[in-house]
């Protein structure tokens, strides 16, 4: 087996708890020959500027862009509030999105059967619920320019904000979601506002001419406000939903919420092919915070971090099994009613970051 190299950035809070449990898997299954991880570790966020004075270091970057993916704790917290823009912790995560030059956010929306009454849904409308929500990234109102805020005079201001898009960031982004959607249901929903915005216009445009080119794939649109309305009436309707930056960033979080616990769930950010070996840049990370206010406490959950690591066996590595197992090792534990306190109800077993680590470890080896 030919070895392969990962980089972790725990970062702040909980992220370094979360990680030590993504670690031992990893552990387990290079013992186990399963793998073959070559593993380095390095700083981003707050804990990077007390070191550096920078949120990441030129030298972490490297790292990051050499290795076959870059595992991602959580960043922040109220001890670095007053530190300079630039290098505030956040600042590490958009460079390295930048530097990786990943466009393609994935965000499952996974409802496990024992979590179903966790949801603000009833139990019927979310159990088994699993919609891949595929966000552009890169592109879009966040980043179109010009972006400015004018004095006008006599106390008013104009804000201005430019939804820009050009046909090969739309091209791109739906040929993830068409290739996805094959291992899955091959239904893909296109959501934009094509009845109001010229950029929904070419967005419809692309994406119908990509759908050309996977006659297998059944592709349906819908304008962004419906598709928001339907998560919450018929979320199981939907299995690849692609979209741009600003109505991904909504409409993923949505669809999070429905599964009872926003953070549960793990992300996934993809670059382009590499035009001679096909590997992305690639980067995992929960899709929740550093929670400091518990840091230290043991009671972090670690899941979204390890779904994140399975993620990665799936999409970097192709080792589907194993990202199924490890899935499967999740859904197990949580079947057997133990829970973090942030997903306990009633009765439930509670249990801590180190117990939830080791419960699912076990069942991965089992």
């Amino acid at each position: 087996m030919m070895s392969q190299s990962l980089f972790l950035l725990p970062g702040d809070g909980i992220g370094t708890e979360i990680m030590a449990e993504v670690e031992k898997l990893i552990a387990w299954t290079n013992e186990t020959g399963l793998t073959d991880f070559i593993i380095d570790r390095g700083l981003a966020g707050g804990v990077a500027y007390d070191a550096h004075g920078v949120a990441i270091t030129d030298g972490d970057v490297t790292k990051a862009l050499a290795a076959d993916a870059v595992l991602f704790g959580a960043v922040g917290g109220p001890k670095w509030d007053d530190v300079p823009y630039d290098q505030r912790p956040e600042a590490a995560l958009l460079r390295l999105r930048k530097e990786l030059a990943v466009f393609a956010n994935l965000r499952p929306a996974i409802c496990y059967p024992a979590l179903a009454d966790s949801s603000s849904l009833k139990r019927e409308l979310v159990e088994g619920l699993d919609i891949l929500i595929v966000r552009e990234l890169t592109g879009g109102v966040y980043f179109g320019e010009p972006k400015t805020i004018t004095e006008l005079g006599n106390g008013q201001k104009r804000a201005i904000d430019t939804q820009v898009y050009e046909s090969y960031e739309i091209d791109r982004i739906a040929r993830v979601a068409f290739d996805l959607a094959r291992t899955r249901g091959s239904r893909v929903h296109s959501a934009d506002k094509k009845n109001v915005m010229k950029s929904g216009v070419l967005w419809d445009e692309v994406v119908k001419g990509v759908a050309k080119d996977y006659p297998d794939v059944a592709l349906e649109h819908i304008l962004a406000d419906n598709a928001a309305m339907q998560l919450v009436r018929t979320p199981k309707q939907f299995d690849v939903m692609v979209t741009d930056n600003l109505f991904g960033d909504i409409l993923s979080d949505v669809a999070a919420m429905l599964t009872g616990s926003l953070g549960m769930l793990p992300s996934a950010s993809l670059g382009s092919p590499d035009p001679v070996t096909g590997k992305r840049k690639a980067f995992y990370e929960p899709v929740h915070g550093s929670a400091p206010d518990i840091m230290g406490k043991g009671i972090a959950n670690p899941i979204a971090m390890i779904a994140s690591f399975a993620m990665a066996l799936r999409y970097s590595f192709n080792m589907l099994e194993l990202a199924d197992r490890v899935e499967n090792a999740i859904a197990d534990v949580l079947e057997d009613g133990l829970r973090t306190a942030d997903i306990a109800q009633g009765d439930d077993r509670v249990i801590g970051t180190q117990e939830m680590g080791a419960a699912i470890l076990a069942k991965l080896k089992a």
